[in-house]
């Protein structure tokens, strides 16, 4: 058994080593729950050994060195951290030793005794400055440091948008040290890494990780560019005294400009502490930033000094911490899951652990690219997350405790399930009239239905809510079905007899029937839902209706070009091309065939929509051939001199003639000539063409008059929830008016609608100075949009 005096060395190693990575090196290698653990240990052992406690023990300082590049600063009032509450009780106890402290009288049979009154406040999870104010103007900002002494950041923090040069009003002290949070919000985040993907950059771990870095950047200028926000918590040296409560302060420090937490409340006693911890936890999803727990202080400020310090912490705040988030355990396996498209999708099988309050044994690993990134081993010690309801996900690998046994993982040469030939996708690029290949990230099992995993995913999703919507077919009863051979495609489900479906395991005679009656049911879709329920790889709800809306049939979705679905919104040349691709699939006819000769009949079909008449213009028509060195200056120059594609054809063979033409060069002349000497490139303009007459979008068409619908053209975004209607609801009546409803929000975004819980998007659209509605005025909106039509 190890002795105390050495386990206390190894901890205080240990601790030492992650303050390091965490405060310095901003690469944290274990989660907060793990370090915590590793911390109260410490703690605990040095409670019961207090002869072996040094001034240099992790228990009696705040972590970390300051960063050599940056000047030094010294705290005249120490940055002390928080304790922690990890439980109810921990909350408890620290409410009892509150009042203990204050020598209040203590709760009997009949009555509680007496509540103290605290501030409540979110705890941000970034990084600890300080902000110092001589005379209302800013002088100083410092990162927490060691606690005693931080590093200069003077320069960066002048970069945080939200951080007041010079204090707003009168009457501020003429020395004020402002203490609080720099982090980064969620959205910012999200940006961010877009950004650092799209320039070939390093990613960052999470928004804390973000926060940190970009503040300890040499350049201010790489800070200034970086989403940073302040939020003050709190106050150092001071002048004069400032109010005489937590809250109070925290009020007077707004007036002047100094940015707080628009979550700050009172509570009286622990009861209403723990309520408002229940509340904010419930809505943490939706806030637009990170916290990790609440922040509980004793509001009256002569409280707080009566109360005083331990060697580290107040003895008058605590931060009740939410279930961990991220956890270490070890990866015991990696399986392959097939879905509905063939995508093979490797699963991380975990020795189980709690996270976030629940118990997780398996994780994604989205595919085998992000194994590789991971760097990820068979055995290997991982990081997991769990935010909300989002699936368990593999953050990291703890690398340091890599055992010497650990295997590779192996993408499978045979599918699991069928055993057809595992292959890696291709990527096709399509520029200019030419195409190439690269490698996707996807492996695909080829079996497609007559793999069982792929034909029982493929019918999960045919009959779910948003596609045929056939109630009673879950996934037991679909892997029922094919098991036994009932149903080996979707148009199988037609033809079930109430004999078969009666024999099924749990089905008696009134749920068999109730079944096939729901099947009966859904022979009449509309054509929006027909077509995302056939699972036409990328194509999703939303264009699947942007689909049926345009085209307004089956036959033309069917017969549509490529090069004829791309000029639909939305709609990209490799979403066009699976499109396609998926139609021209004599399986997948068969299968719509049969659909349709079953009986299912498709409505809210009829002509091409008004909005997309005669939309193709000849010079775009020319531009969108691809035609290399032919850029959109030189389709117009072509456009404008050829009155058609016959006329095209014929001037780019007639060399003199071409050599005329002014605004095109000699590279663009010379291909346009190779490409028409191409028969397969003519034949291709030809039937790109053809098709644009009969669908009515060529440019010698008839224009149609859109019937106004009052939000035609406009763009909405729904966040957060809405309580008179559900989301789905409000997104129906949007749509039956005319709107776009979009999952993100841009510039071109008309209006959001923020409901309750409304987070991330909210912030975007205030930040792009969208519109925005609540519940209230969008519920008048509708009403009155809705009675004018």
């Amino acid at each position: 058994m190890t002795n105390p005096a050495e386990r206390i060395a190894a901890l205080r190693t240990e601790l030492d080593e992650h303050n390091y990575r965490y405060y310095v090196l901003d690469e944290p290698s274990i989660p907060d729950a793990e370090y915590d653990r590793l911390f109260r240990e410490l703690q605990a052992l040095e409670a019961e050994h207090p002869e072996l406690v040094t001034p240099e023990s992790p228990t009696q300082r705040v972590g970390g060195e300051a960063l050599a590049a940056f000047g030094q600063v010294r705290h005249e009032v120490p940055m002390l951290s928080l304790g922690n509450a990890f439980e109810e009780q921990d909350l408890f106890d620290f409410d009892r030793r509150v009042r203990e402290g204050l020598d209040l009288p203590a709760g009997d049979l009949f009555g509680g005794g007496s509540e103290v009154e605290y501030s409540c406040e979110p705890k941000l999870d970034g990084l600890a400055v300080s902000l110092l104010y001589q005379d209302g103007q800013l002088v100083r900002g410092a990162t927490r440091g060691d606690g005693t002494t931080g590093e200069d950041i003077s320069a960066n923090v002048r970069t945080v948008r939200n951080i007041p040069l010079r204090l707003k009003g009168e009457g501020w002290p003429q020395m004020l040290e402002v203490r609080g949070e720099v982090y980064m919000p969620k959205a910012g985040f999200e940006a961010l890494n877009a950004r650092q993907v799209e320039a070939g950059g390093k990613t960052f771990a999470n928004p804390r990780n973000a926060a940190a870095g970009s503040l300890r950047q040499l350049d201010p200028k790489i800070t200034a560019s970086r989403p940073l926000e302040f939020c003050c918590y709190g106050i150092g040296q001071v002048s004069e005294e400032l109010a005489e409560t937590q809250v109070g302060m925290l009020e007077q420090l707004r007036g002047w400009g100094i940015p707080i937490s628009r979550e700050l409340k009172l509570a009286r006693g622990a009861e209403q502490c723990l309520a408002y911890y229940g509340d904010i936890g419930a809505r943490r999803e939706q806030l637009a930033y990170d916290i990790d727990g609440v922040v509980y202080k004793v509001n009256r400020r002569a409280d707080q000094r009566q109360l005083g310090f331990r060697a580290r912490t107040p003895h008058w705040a605590v931060a009740h911490k939410f279930p961990a988030q991220e956890e270490v355990t070890e990866l015991l396996d990696v399986e392959f899951q097939v879905g509905r498209t063939g995508a093979v999708t490797p699963v991380a099988r975990l020795r189980p652990v709690k996270v976030a309050g629940v118990m997780v044994a398996n994780a994604t690993l989205h595919n085998m690219d992000e194994v590789a990134r991971l760097g990820l081993m068979i055995g290997d010690s991982v990081i997991i997350r769990r935010a909300g309801d989002v699936i368990p996900q593999v953050m990291q690998v703890v690398l340091e405790r890599r055992p010497a046994q650990a295997r590779a993982v192996q993408i499978p040469q045979q599918c699991p399930v069928c055993g057809s030939a595992v292959e890696r996708t291709q990527l096709v690029r399509r520029s200019k009239g030419r195409e190439s290949l690269s490698e996707g990230s996807i492996y695909r099992c080829f079996g497609r239905l007559s793999c069982q995993a792929q034909l029982k995913q493929a019918i999960i999703h045919f009959v779910s809510r948003r596609a045929m919507d056939i109630d009673g077919l879950g996934d037991r009863i679909v892997e029922q079905l094919v098991d036994t051979g009932l149903v080996a495609s979707p148009a199988d489900l037609y033809t079930l007899t109430y004999e078969q479906v009666v024999a099924l395991e749990g089905f008696a005679e009134v749920s068999a029937r109730k079944l096939l009656a729901a099947i009966d049911a859904s022979r009449s879709p509309s054509l929006a839902r027909f077509i995302y329920a056939l699972g036409i790889p990328d194509v999703g709800e939303e264009t699947a209706k942007l689909l049926a809306r345009a085209l307004g049939s089956l036959t033309r979705i069917e017969k549509a070009l490529p090069e004829v679905l791309v000029w639909l919104p939305d709609i990209g040349a490799e979403v066009a091309h699976e499109i396609h691709s998926f139609f021209e699939d004599a399986h997948n006819q068969a299968v719509i065939g049969a659909l349709l000769a079953r009986g299912v009949q498709l409505q809210e079909q009829g002509d091409l929509h008004a909005e997309f008449a005669a939309c193709a213009s000849f010079a775009e028509f020319i531009n969108r051939l691809q035609i290399p060195f032919v850029a959109s200056t030189g389709a117009r120059t072509l456009a404008e001199r050829c009155a058609g594609l016959p006329e095209l054809i014929a001037l780019s063979q007639d060399w003199l003639d071409l050599n005329q033409l002014k605004g095109l060069n000699e590279k663009a002349r010379q291909s346009l000539r190779d490409f028409f000497a191409e028969p397969a490139n003519q034949a291709r303009a030809q039937a790109i063409e053809a098709q644009l007459r009969d669908f009515g979008m060529h440019w010698q068409s008839e224009r149609k008059v859109a019937e106004g619908l009052p939000l035609a053209g406009q763009t909405w975004v729904l966040t957060g929830s809405l309580e008179s209607m559900s989301r789905d609801q409000g997104k129906a009546r949007l749509e039956a008016l005319g709107a776009k409803v979009a999952g993100s929000v841009s510039a071109k975004t008309h209006c959001v609608v923020a409901g309750p819980g409304a987070g991330s998007k909210l912030t975007r659209a205030q930040e792009l100075g969208v519109a925005v509605l609540d519940e209230e005025a969008f519920i008048v909106r509708l009403a009155t949009l809705e009675a004018a039509g």
